[in-house]
């Protein structure tokens, strides 16, 4: 079940608007096979809004970030770039056709990753959220102890990515994301930066699958409508070293 914590400016903005803001959690909810069973609703100068979540699973379908195994391949079930457009919008330097895109793919559910859990193969699975790709990259591969190799050109990107980034509209979390994986990587370009370290707001999820599973997870993916990209692979670190992050172009 989810419970609804919403913070309204009563003042700036009518409650008829967090009705619909609640209404569509219902949808939302609905869509995920959970109910909205209540939650709680404060005054606030900025509108907020989120739903937790509470729920059972089975123990050996539960999967964590810190259980990838080498030789498995690394799959991103959405593009990145969110980070990027969402910033042009605010400096508006969004281009028309662009509109809405990142809201988009920010509306798509993740709840794939409840039907993935089924899959033996599938060893870890992460979302790709606020710290990044390589953030949250950076988590599995200290808790595997494994090593990444990143395929750069492979990476789904959103429309427009390579233009926003020279336009400047990077934003700033971005800078402090490479910064917290920096010790991980050889020295990178800052267009590979504000790639891999873009903060995503409800990105895609990150896989770990046995090469043996890959083929029957990408036919999951694509009767569910998903697209699953390879993006790399993960091995054992070398020479026992502390783990690395390698790009590849």
């Amino acid at each position: 079940m989810a419970l609804a914590i919403l913070g309204w400016p009563i003042d700036k903005l009518a409650p008829e608007i967090a009705g619909r803001v609640i209404e569509g959690a219902r949808e939302v909810c609905k869509t995920a096979g959970i109910e909205l069973a209540g939650g709680h609703s404060i005054d606030s100068p900025e509108p907020i809004f989120g739903l937790a979540v509470t729920g059972t699973g089975k123990l050996d379908q539960i999967k964590q970030n810190c259980k990838a195994t080498a030789d498995c391949d690394l799959f991103l079930t959405k593009p990145l770039g969110i980070g990027l457009l969402t910033s042009a919008e605010k400096k508006k330097l969004l281009k028309p056709e662009h509109k809405g895109l990142a809201v988009k793919w920010m509306c798509e559910s993740n709840v794939i990753g409840q039907q993935l859990a089924e899959f033996s193969q599938v060893k870890a699975i992460t979302d790709v959220t606020g710290f990044g790709l390589l953030g949250h990259l950076t988590e599995m591969c200290n808790g595997s102890n494994l090593d990444a190799h990143i395929d750069l050109p492979s990476i789904p990107l959103l429309p427009g990515v390579e233009e926003y980034i020279q336009l400047g509209t990077i934003p700033g979390g971005t800078h402090r994301n490479y910064d917290s994986v920096k010790h991980m990587l050889a020295d990178i370009s800052d267009f590979d930066k504000a790639i891999l370290c873009d903060p995503q707001t409800s990105g895609g999820l990150l896989l770990a699958v046995e090469k043996s599973g890959v083929n029957d997870m990408l036919n999951f993916c694509r009767h569910c409508g998903v697209s699953a990209t390879r993006i790399g692979s993960l091995t054992l670190p070398a020479d026992s070293q502390k783990p690395q992050i390698k790009i590849e172009r």
